[in-house]
């Protein structure tokens, strides 16, 4: 895990909203900004990177941002943002939508798409959390639904932001072979979140039965990934379906329920193996961990997803070098 600080009180006057400009393109994603504060603006925030995954909290001075076309063509680094509010409010638009979030309300939007935000009030604190599209085993069209829609912090949101505002606390008691398992669970838990509240808005809705089976299985995938007996077959007898009515329910997904499967393993494993905290564990310990018995399965699988075997994949984690992620 690093931490990086981005304070204006550390420039001068004249140079700080240009400063924090900058700042919040290299945490979030370029933004035309723009304040009546510009000139000696106030602001502070702290970005901790935990793999691929980050969290950033910060304060600062009202301000407004705007993410355009040009700019999301200018750079995109795909990413779900979610915000939760500590003090003051934000309003955000995205998608059609617009909302005002106060204290205590979290949202979620995504860089990729269009979006005007600011600060209504003097000031507002929040934390800032950053999750690859890619690694959430959501369709992106599911999640559009939720964009700056309030998100209430009860049930899995109520875990998330509790797990949010503890690393806020807590960051100078980790290691930084933590990274990679907080981002395991910030992953997982963002995820839960958006399903929890797909799955009650599906039941409003004419294809509730069929989305709510289809986020239902996805949790039991994700809660048995272990298990090497995990297949369609147990899968479907689970949910008292069968394995045609299985296979049925994705067809309109992005992946087979196979694939999904072992895309699930082969990323837990791909974490696992970049923690510096468990580098004496054998790479096949680590794949029969995730479900492959097999190690030259593991291996075959592994490299055929990120285009380099597992062994060398941590050898090259290790020594710091690029190696491919999720998403090749």
């Amino acid at each position: 895990m690093r931490e990086t600080v981005f304070d204006t009180a550390q420039v001068p006057a004249a140079d700080r909203f240009e400063f924090w400009r900058d700042s919040m393109a290299r945490a979030m994603c370029p933004t035309e900004v723009s304040s009546a504060h510009a000139e000696g603006f106030a602001a502070r925030m702290r970005l901790l990177r935990l793999g691929s995954v980050q969290a950033w909290p910060t304060g600062m001075q009202a301000m407004s941002w705007r993410r355009t076309p040009r700019l999301i063509r200018q750079a995109d680094p795909e990413y779900y943002h979610l915000t939760l509010t500590l003090r003051g409010a934000l309003a955000i638009s995205q998608a059609g939508r617009a909302e005002t979030h106060t204290a205590g309300r979290m949202y979620v939007i995504d860089t990729s798409r269009p979006f005007d935000c600011f600060v209504p009030g003097d000031s507002v604190e929040g934390v800032g959390l950053e999750v690859p599209r890619a690694l959430l085993p959501l369709p992106s069209a599911s999640v559009d639904r939720l964009l700056t829609r309030h998100l209430p912090r009860r049930g899995v949101g109520g875990l998330l932001a509790t797990v949010l505002l503890g690393l806020v606390e807590q960051t100078g008691a980790l290691r930084p072979s933590d990274g990679a398992r907080l981002e395991t669970v910030l992953t997982d838990l963002l995820a839960a979140t958006l399903a929890h509240h797909l799955e009650e808005e599906d039941r409003l809705t004419p294809e509730s039965r069929t989305r709510s089976l289809v986020l239902s299985v996805r949790a039991f995938i994700l809660r048995h990934l272990p298990d090497p007996d995990l297949d369609p077959g147990t899968i479907a007898a689970a949910h008292h379906i069968s394995v045609s009515q299985l296979h049925r329910l994705f067809r309109g997904e992005d992946d087979t329920v196979a694939a999904y499967l072992r895309r699930q393993r082969l990323e837990r494993a791909r974490r696992d193996l970049a923690d510096l905290a468990q580098h004496a564990t054998p790479v096949n310990a680590i794949g029969r961990r995730w479900g492959f018995t097999h190690h030259a399965a593991f291996s075959r699988a592994f490299r055929a997803a990120y285009g380099i075997p597992p062994r060398d994949y941590r050898e090259r984690q290790r020594a710091g070098e690029p190696a491919d992620g999720p998403g090749r």
